[in-house]
């Protein structure tokens, strides 16, 4: 039986180029092949020559790596992403309609989606290629678009977030937020950002929205710079429904963000609706960390004085 790995990195930066070189090496000696896009392939051949080491483009033209177009839920058994968490978002584009999982290995700044750090990489590899993980799901939401007319003008998702934000810096966008088909407040804003409780660390988080664990199955509404005296951030559960409104009467368009990748302008009159998706995005987890601690630590939050109740704690240890 063929096994294969496809490898997913940010093509830019040397300490990805040079992850997947070592990474490679580790499969080799395996017996399992690499899967390398060809686009991101074309952009390591058109990169600066400095970032690139040395070897690595006689690696990926040897017989055990196959350069795909996309990736093959048949032969893949999992997308090693080599990069931060923008990196990742990129590849779960590709893994999720795919329901192959993900595992990312952290070489950006704060990353909560990244959870291998790149110094033990080989040890990653090899415990990856022996199973020897978890898959963790995270819910994504559903995003559909509707005219004027309400038609469905495009139907989106995001793993984070998908976040309305104003065109014109000198202006305000004039919006209505429904819930569960109930108009709830009207205000004027810079935007409003949907978000996930996956999501609730990243735009939400600095927006003001309250951080959510994880595995808590909800998502939230957190306007932005909202002139209203009622404009909270909503948590809403998998049975909700929540919309925004453009106001027809608005004299400024607004962008639409997915995961800070995927855009589409919105005009006045114009409709976002948003739900929980049925489907998850599955990350393959080698331990299981507490949410607390991770945010801890990428965010380095002070801890000095905590005694707890019964509880070890794993990195007064290692101190």
């Amino acid at each position: 039986m063929i096994r294969r790995f496809l490898l997913y990195l940010h093509t830019g930066r040397s300490s990805a180029l040079r992850g997947l070189a070592q990474v490679i090496h580790e499969m080799r000696n395996r017996g399992v092949r690499t899967g390398i896009l060809d686009q991101q392939l074309t952009e390591m051949r058109e990169a600066d020559p400095a970032l690139l080491p040395d070897g690595l483009l006689e690696a990926i033209d040897g017989p055990d790596v196959d350069i795909v177009h996309d990736l093959d839920p048949a032969i893949d058994e999992l997308v090693i992403v080599l990069g931060g968490d923008g990196t990742i978002l990129r590849a779960l584009e590709i893994a999720r309609e795919h329901s192959v999982p993900v595992h990312g290995v952290n070489l950006g700044h704060v990353g909560f989606l990244a959870e291998s750090e790149a110094a033990d990489l080989a040890t990653t590899v090899h415990r990856l290629l022996d199973g020897d993980y978890s898959i963790e799901k995270r819910g994504t939401l559903n995003i559909e678009v509707y005219d004027a007319e309400d038609r469905m003008v495009a139907a989106e998702w995001a793993l984070n977030e998908a976040s309305l934000e104003k065109s014109d810096r000198q202006k305000m966008v004039h919006v209505v937020i429904e819930i569960d088909g109930r108009p709830v407040s009207t205000f004027g804003c810079d935007g409003v950002i949907l978000s996930t409780s996956t999501g609730s660390t990243a735009y939400g988080f600095s927006a003001g929205g309250p951080v959510v664990w994880p595995e808590v199955d909800a998502f939230l509404v957190v306007p932005l710079a909202a002139h209203a005296l009622f404009a909270r951030p909503l948590v809403l559960g998998r049975s909700s429904e929540a919309a925004i409104e453009i106001t027809a009467d608005n004299t400024c368009s607004a962008v639409l963000t997915m995961d800070g990748r995927r855009v589409l302008d919105v005009h006045a009159g114009m409709r976002i609706e948003s739900v929980l998706s049925p489907n998850s995005i599955q990350f393959a987890r080698l331990t299981h960390t507490p949410f607390a601690d991770r945010l801890v630590e990428k965010f380095e939050l002070p801890v000095d004085g905590w005694r707890g109740r019964g509880h070890d704690d794993p990195a007064a240890q290692e101190r």
